[in-house]
């Protein structure tokens, strides 16, 4: 039995949450493992200056909780609860198949390096300034974001993070996430389609 860990991470509001769930609906032994599940209680949140809750840190996240998880889904996949229901309009290739698959989605994956040694596909998603915004104004989030903590802090850090990423990571899938759902899903999906064959060809 294979296990295939795919990355999907980038920027708030990047798309990264319905990214996954469509591609879940369309693979094979495919289960979901979401960063926002791991966020520390508003209590533990560190506040600065300013005021603003400093949520888009790593000190924000229980990450070593996080890493756990998917040790522990990499050991036993089979019994992790994965559904195992014949996945919508998948080509015959990938039916059928024995590896199984976890998307692990979320804003800050890839700056925390005990993650970074288990990713079979690192995929990044971005968004331009204006957009980003514009999509983070719509979202209704708990706790509320206060006036002035997109530019104040959610921005800053991902630009910070998105920066120590470009000068220290490599073998990441860059995505604009302007584009249409339809588009970013078949570019993803044939990729991971992709490696399912390499790993299948690797275990004859």
């Amino acid at each position: 039995m294979k296990a295939l860990v795919i990355g999907l991470g980038g920027v708030t509001n990047g798309g990264k949450t319905t990214l996954a769930k469509k591609l879940k609906k369309r693979l094979p032994n495919c289960d979901i493992i979401s960063q926002d599940d791991f966020f520390k209680p508003e209590s533990e949140v560190e506040t600065d200056e300013r005021g603003f809750k400093l949520y888009d840190v790593l000190d924000a996240l229980y990450m070593d909780e996080m890493v756990k998880r998917i040790r522990n889904w990499m050991k036993s996949p089979a019994s992790s609860g994965v559904v195992t229901e014949e996945p919508q309009n998948t080509c015959d290739n990938v039916k059928n198949t024995d590896v199984y698959i976890l998307i692990v989605e979320g804003f800050l994956l890839y700056n925390y390096e005990p993650l970074n040694e288990l990713w079979n596909r690192r995929y990044f998603l971005t968004l331009p300034y204006e957009e980003c915004k514009r999509r983070r104004s719509t979202r209704v989030y708990q706790p509320a974001d206060t006036p002035g903590y997109f530019d104040g802090h959610v921005w800053p850090m991902y630009l910070k993070y998105k920066s120590e990423l470009e000068e220290n990571a490599s073998n990441i899938v860059y995505l604009d996430g302007t584009k249409s759902q339809e588009e970013l899903l078949s570019c993803v999906y044939s990729d991971i389609i992709q490696e399912l064959k390499k790993l299948r060809e690797g275990s004859k």
